[in-house]
């Protein structure tokens, strides 16, 4: 006991690791993945308010969903749910990615860069040809 308060009153401590930060870790791809998964996540949230701004809009009656309609007719309005549809598709693509690594697979290094790549396509792609086919079932240019 008497060594203890000795080390203690004395004021000497030992050295400790310090821990890993970011300046330390080597952005990667997976990682990087990460971050924007959770971040779509985040974003999601938020689309949902969208959705039900829409659907009270719907059952409120005519001016309150023309309101909604100016809005989302808007260049902001359709770039939010441009960015809605995108982080939709890219979360769920992410969700797959993860769901193929709990059946114990793509853990390789190359299979781990080939699905973050997958994902980054896919989702853009997918968004894209989302609008694409929404645009044309709307009557395309008016």
């Amino acid at each position: 006991m008497a060594e203890l308060e000795a080390s203690t009153t004395t004021g000497a401590r030992r050295a400790r690791p310090t821990s890993p930060h970011l300046q330390i870790y080597k952005p990667m791809l997976t990682m990087m993945m990460s971050i924007v998964h959770r971040i779509t996540g985040a974003g999601l949230y938020f689309g949902t308010l969208l959705l039900a701004w829409w659907l009270i809009a719907a059952a409120s009656g005519p001016n309150a969903y023309a309101n909604f309609e100016w809005f989302i007719g808007s260049f902001i309005g359709r770039l939010v749910l441009f960015g809605y549809t995108w982080a939709l598709l890219h979360h769920m693509l992410g969700g797959i990615r993860h769901l193929i690594w709990d059946t114990g697979h793509g853990f390789e290094p190359n299979e781990r860069e080939m699905l973050a790549v997958a994902t980054i396509v896919g989702s853009v792609a997918l968004t894209i040809l989302v609008w694409i086919v929404g645009y044309l079932a709307m009557g395309g240019p008016r």
